[in-house]
């Protein structure tokens, strides 16, 4: 019997369908397809990203102690007579000398204990609060006063400090207390300190925490420095805050305030400063065009007030409240939308004419108004009218003369 040889069966063939046979047909297509299979193979649009502001809120106040543990109690007695008027002691204002080398029980960590409070709801006119100053405020977020620091915004009455507390006329024995109204002061005078190389560098990293420093003078061999912030509102709250606190040893500092630096160069500093903040106040409020003149940064204002300030006057210029005035209403006016029309031309000072009548004739400018003028006119018509006879029996009276 012969061998069958079974050959394997032949694949089948693909089938073909009608697109895919059609040659024409990757050429000629339906419109609608088309648009379709274009929108489908291109990219996705990019999508537009929205950024969105988010205001964090400000964190609550920490209380820096526990409420039970507060103690509230009177102030010391630092002297032998106690002034209803002024609520202070008198006859002795000197700290007890034992109990001012006790160390402070707590200190501010602004960092850590800073957070919005009750007053941050109506932070005009609101006071710092002292206790979180000293570190030992129980109350946190709900605190009466602010739990953060002083900044330049923060102005207070020159007879108060950043507490609220009233300031006197002059300082106490010893330059502690709330200070004087009479002088600004923004220097501190920290005794006690560890003497030690990097003493300068130690102090200012302790007393930067409460603010910014203008300039710190360190007498080395002694232990004492003179710290100075640029805000005086700081430098109160760094004479409450590092009062019998420690740097980096295990001293008990000694914060009070600084005398008048007898140095003349720190003399013509502070009366530098002190211009310059009058500068700054007076820039607030005159407005921006007249201070760029006054400074000559605006030359072209300055042309302009050659050219206007005369106010239709020859050879007249106007003084500074003048031109300060007229710019002041001038910038009312484009504030409140209005533009200011200019009224006619009065001048003050007029060539005296060769006839009076061509003088009062002229409608416009004197030192008259044209209704006074009106006036004047029809008061010298009504002058210049014959008076009417007056009407009645006329008497006849004799006279001396013969002929009557």
């Amino acid at each position: 019997m012969a061998d069958i040889e079974t050959l394997p069966a032949p694949p089948e063939a693909p089938v073909i369908s009608e697109e895919e046979h059609n040659p024409l047909s990757d050429s000629v297509e339906d419109p609608s397809t088309t648009a379709l299979t274009t929108t489908t193979s291109s990219e996705p649009p990019a999508t537009k990203k929205i950024k969105k502001i988010v205001k964090k809120k400000r964190r609550p106040a920490r209380p820096q102690i526990d409420p039970s543990t507060f103690k509230s109690e009177p102030p010391p007695q630092t002297g032998t007579i106690f002034n209803i008027w002024f609520n202070k002691w008198s006859g002795g204002d000197r700290e007890d000398k034992y109990l001012s080398k006790h160390a402070a029980p707590s200190r501010c960590s602004i960092h850590r204990d800073s957070g919005h409070t009750k007053a941050d709801r109506n932070p005009a006119g609101a006071y710092f609060c002292l206790y979180f100053a000293r570190g030992i405020c129980p109350k946190g977020a709900d605190c009466d006063y602010l739990h953060r620091l002083p900044t330049v915004t923060d102005l207070y009455p020159s007879n108060t400090d950043c507490f609220g507390r009233d300031k006197f006329s002059d300082y106490r024995d010893d330059m502690g207390g709330v200070g004087s109204f009479l002088r600004q002061n923004r220097t501190l005078y920290v005794g006690r300190i560890h003497v030690t190389d990097d003493i300068e560098e130690i102090v200012s990293r302790h007393f930067q925490e409460f603010g910014m420093l203008d300039r710190i003078r360190v007498l080395p061999t002694r232990g004492v420095a003179f710290v100075t912030y640029v805000n005086a509102a700081n430098s109160e709250f760094a004479k409450e805050a590092m009062s019998h606190q420690a740097l980096d040893h295990q001293e008990v500092l000694n914060v009070r305030w600084a005398t008048v630096d007898p140095n003349p160069q720190a003399q013509k500093r502070e009366a530098r400063r002190i211009e310059e903040q009058a500068a700054e106040a007076i820039r607030a409020i005159l407005p921006r065009d007249y201070v760029a003149e006054i400074e000559g940064r605006d030359p072209e204002m300055k042309k302009r007030r050659k050219v206007e300030g005369t106010f239709g006057l020859q050879g007249y210029e106007a003084p500074d409240e003048v031109w300060y005035a007229s710019e002041k209403a001038r910038l009312e006016a484009e504030k409140n939308g209005a533009a200011l029309e200019a009224p006619e031309e009065q001048r003050l000072i007029e060539s005296a004419p060769a006839d009076n009548d061509t003088r009062t004739q002229d409608g416009g400018g004197g030192l008259l108004s044209s209704s006074t003028l009106a006036t004047l006119k029809k008061y010298r018509a009504g002058t210049s009218a014959p008076k009417e006879a007056a009407q009645g029996p006329l008497v006849g009276y004799g006279s001396d003369e013969d002929s009557d």
